[in-house]
């Protein structure tokens, strides 16, 4: 029997469709529509001599390619799939909504077709750890759970998979959102800070793009926020709201009481429990625990929470070398997300930070490097506005933290390496993005988990 998904995409057949950007999420996709027999053309900037083998087979599987910086050139479809890192407003795309096409997302389509629950998780930070604590909490429970999104694994290709029993866990990024016109059962914002500016037009773009999704609940439907944030603790949704706070107290809702994680007052999770690092991964778990209210026990969270040990590049322990702790904390990609990183240490940390510039301000990182790092070693595009903010913070004394110019990534790992002593923390969480020397965050993180490995 032809399922909801089977109906989409046969509908699709003898229109001309348009997958812009060939990543490793896209490729199913790809796949998928050809297996129904569309027209499908896969367009990516990158030129062919640089495209690797499972793109070419694509191009002998059927699908027609345009490759290298003319790729979106005179580009006809009907039907238009964005990939996520492509402003909506994109030149090409506005010629393409034009003409009459359609523009979509893989997300977006998923939304539409997906048959059970969907929690959806976007936040400035702890997006990736709070996606996959309730993924996890809802696995120890017995439930049948697909983790996907933002955090590498896409679903609409599984999606025939799925029953109405099932439950979808998933993280959004705001470039995903920004034109989502769909919104989950259950809607988590972490946290709002200034982020990804180099591709918004501004923070209240971003913002706008975060609000997506709860935009389209239903009155049924639940978005949770964090009270001690300034401008998530403004939101409300369609339905209910819930809140969680770790500084703040709430009469109802998640909150800290002493030394215990409460829910409407009444004990959960001793924060002692928690195996993960740091009070920002506090906030995850009280994230968490709203979202699963009614579906996990109390006993589950507990379970989990003495024995998850985290999620690669977040505060992640690579090695103990000589005494010395090296902590790869690669997706950091903020300074708030730093600041976290820091805090999560009592003692003072060597700390390597710097990267892509993405046009955020860094101030508010200076005051909490001056406090919490022993020696600083910056490097790339955002390095030395990182030492701005340092020598600018009102608690700079010279010389205290020590800054360390760095030529390059290697330089600061290897740099940082000599100068730790027994008992010391080196902690790579860069505050900003990786793409002035590495392909992604995780790709950085690896390349920082081999030089550890190998010193």
């Amino acid at each position: 029997m032809p399922t909801k998904v089977d109906a989409y995409f046969e509908e699709l057949r003898g229109q001309q469709i348009a997958v812009l950007g060939l990543g490793v999420s896209n490729r199913p996709l790809v796949r998928m529509l050809l297996s129904y027999g569309c027209t499908v053309t896969g367009c990516d900037k990158t030129p062919r001599e640089k495209v690797d083998d499972e793109v070419l087979q694509l191009e002998k599987d059927g699908c027609a390619l345009r490759l290298g910086e003319s790729y979106l050139d005179d580009l006809h479809a009907d039907l238009v799939f964005r990939t996520p890192g492509m402003h909506p407003d994109n030149p090409a795309l506005v010629k393409l909504r034009e003409t009459g096409a359609k523009i979509t997302s893989e997300m977006q389509v998923f939304f539409e077709l997906c048959p059970c629950k969907i929690i959806a998780v976007t936040g400035s930070d702890g997006k990736t750890t709070t996606t996959t604590l309730i993924s996890e909490l809802l696995k120890a429970e017995g439930k049948k759970v697909w983790l996907g999104g933002n955090i590498g694994t896409p679903l609409l290709p599984v999606c025939q998979q799925m029953t109405k029993d099932d439950i979808a866990v998933v993280e959004l990024s705001s470039f995903q959102l920004m034109d989502m016109t769909k919104s989950s059962h259950i809607a988590v914002v972490t946290n709002l800070a200034p982020n990804h500016l180099d591709v918004h037009k501004d923070m209240q773009e971003y913002v706008d793009a975060k609000k997506n999704i709860f935009n389209y609940q239903t009155q049924d439907d639940l978005l949770i926020v964090n009270a001690d944030n300034a401008i998530t603790k403004e939101l409300v949704g369609n339905g209910r709201t819930g809140q969680f706070a770790r500084v703040g107290k709430l009469e109802k809702g998640v909150c800290l009481q002493g030394d215990w994680i409460c829910r409407d007052g009444k004990p959960v999770l001793d924060k002692k429990d928690i195996l993960l690092p740091g009070e920002h991964n506090v906030e995850n778990y009280m994230a968490a625990i709203l979202a699963v209210e009614g579906m996990v026990s109390d006993e589950t969270i507990c379970k989990v929470a003495k024995t998850f040990g985290g999620v690669e590049h977040r505060i992640e322990l690579v090695r103990i070398k000589d005494g010395v702790r090296f902590y790869n904390d690669s997706i950091a990609s903020s300074p708030s997300r730093t600041i976290a990183g820091l805090k999560s240490f009592p003692e003072k940390v060597l700390l390597i930070a710097g990267g892509y510039d993405k046009h955020i301000p860094y101030d508010v990182l200076g005051p909490e490097i001056c406090k919490s790092v022993k020696i600083l070693f910056v490097n790339g595009a955002t390095g030395g506005q990182i030492r701005a903010a340092v020598e600018n913070a009102p608690q700079y004394q010279k010389g205290c933290p020590e800054i360390v110019d760095c030529k390059d990534f290697t330089d600061a790992v290897l740099q940082a390496a000599k100068a730790a002593k027994e008992g010391d923390v080196v902690l790579m969480s860069p505050a900003s993005a990786a793409f002035d020397q590495f392909k992604n965050f995780m790709e950085r993180g690896k390349y920082f988990k081999k030089l550890v490995t190998e010193l």
